[in-house]
């Protein structure tokens, strides 16, 4: 006869009743352990921490009646803790790491994923990185990238690494480098825009960003990449200061919207790239160069998606 399994922190013993023969594991285990998340069920699974008879299964196992299933100790989520993520984004993330040690890890973030929660969103890539990491406590963005940007993000391990990459990135010690698909023909002499930027709010609550001459200073240096006839250019954007939207706003300044941007983008313009396949904001941070406390420099360089990466190949059909 079957037990009822509830969720503890020991071992637990269930024998398989003869009308639950044929049933898969996987299935099995979600209907006997009320309360826990799929996820952690795949995972055991996965590693062979579920055994059927004293032996390993996989997760598509079908049980048979008199089977004795042994389930490991199980850790469930406190109440205050946060819900457990979508397995998919989780893998996905996890995918997405271009390099980790013990003090760092550096992710290819990809476009649409918030890097933290908040503002109707319940999670972002911290607090996924939480989860995937439950052992590194002091886990914490060294710094952010706009939800619709694609690119390089640093993730702290520990304290001492985020205080040091911090006094790194108030100086002029980490080189980020940017690619951004922009609107017509961006001049070669074009080498910088110098413009202060000014945050503002919106009855809406929508933060906006604008050149004025009230704001703080800010600076980014551009370079040509690729041309597109004189309807779009590809260019490099380092960002000399560190200021919201910086990009964004010195593209539109010099008169050439960064594709996709729903904000301060051209909206002909981006609907003609969407034609092509482009649905996305074409900002990516590609290239990464980091002073490591050892003295070294940690050099990086992130593809571009699918999406980008063909639209780019239709541009140039």
């Amino acid at each position: 006869m079957t037990t009822p399994a509830s969720p503890t922190s020991g071992v637990q013993l269930i024998e398989v009743a003869p009308e639950l023969a044929g049933q898969r594991i996987d299935n099995f285990l979600r209907t006997q352990l009320k309360g826990v998340p799929k996820t952690l069920i795949y995972r055991i699974l996965r590693k062979g921490e579920v055994r059927v008879n004293k032996g390993r299964i996989k997760p598509e196992y079908k049980l048979q009646a008199g089977d004795v299933v042994r389930v490991p100790p199980l850790r469930l989520a406190e109440r205050d803790e946060p819900e457990p993520l979508a397995q998919g984004l989780l893998e996905r993330l996890e995918a997405a790491i271009v390099y980790e040690d013990k003090a760092l890890i550096v992710l290819n973030k990809p476009a649409g994923i918030a890097v933290h929660g908040g503002s109707g969103l319940n999670y972002g890539v911290i607090e996924a990185f939480r989860q995937l990491r439950p052992d590194a406590k002091d886990l914490e963005l060294v710094h952010r990238l706009d939800r619709d940007t694609s690119g390089l993000l640093m993730i702290a391990k520990k304290r001492s690494m985020l205080r040091h990459l911090h006094e790194q990135l108030r100086g002029d010690g980490v080189d980020k480098r940017y690619m951004a698909l922009v609107r017509g023909h961006w001049a070669t002499a074009k080498k910088q825009v110098n413009a202060p930027l000014q945050k503002s709010n919106l009855r809406s609550g929508e933060r906006m960003v604008e050149v004025d001459a009230e704001g703080k200073e800010a600076l980014t240096l551009f370079r040509v990449l690729r041309r597109f006839g004189e309807f779009a250019t590809l260019v490099e954007a380092k960002p000399v200061t560190g200021r919201t939207h910086q990009i964004r706003v010195h593209a539109k300044h010099a008169g050439h919207s960064i594709a996709g941007d729903s904000k301060y983008g051209d909206d002909d313009f981006s609907r003609e790239i969407r034609e092509l396949g482009g649905k996305r904001l074409f900002l990516h941070a590609y290239e990464l160069h980091v002073p490591l406390p050892d003295g070294g420099v940690l050099k990086l360089e992130a593809p571009v998606d699918e999406v980008w990466a063909r639209t780019l190949e239709r541009l140039s059909a």
